[in-house]
């Protein structure tokens, strides 16, 4: 049996984080939370997620904050920005220098969660083959 894919959920508000995570649960998917970046930071430390879905605006450390703390031990962990509203043109531009896998609107559909996820990991994979493939 295959193992879940595990999915680190990283927000503030619960009106978006419970409902996410029990629909992910539902479906298989191995679900942890955390409530801002330092939290997510420790979580990481102790359990490497998958993927991480990371909140943009949260209170302490904000999402990019703690993206650069993650690139600091884990340069390849793939993290998915979340957003309510459009960021100014510097944050994606620091978050795309830091590797960010790519942005998801809260506003996008469940399916489309899963299908980011899926496509993420996929490139991921493809990435990492690659990689042992020049070592061979």
């Amino acid at each position: 049996m295959e193992k879940p894919i595990s999915v680190l959920l990283v927000d503030d508000e619960a009106d978006f984080v419970e409902p996410v995570a029990f629909w992910l649960r539902s479906r298989k998917y191995d679900v942890c939370t955390a409530r801002n970046g330092r939290e997510a930071i420790q979580k990481i430390k102790s359990t490497t997620p998958d993927i991480v879905f990371m909140d943009i605006n949260m209170p302490g450390m904000n999402g990019l904050d703690a993206l650069k703390n993650i690139r600091m031990f884990d340069k390849t962990l793939p993290v998915i920005m979340v957003t309510a509203a459009y960021c100014n043109e510097k944050y994606v531009e620091t978050a795309n220098e830091l590797g960010i896998a790519g942005f998801f609107a809260k506003n996008y559909t469940f399916d489309q969660l899963v299908q980011m996820i899926h496509s993420t990991l996929k490139r991921r994979r493809q990435e990492v083959s690659e990689i042992k493939g020049e070592e061979n």
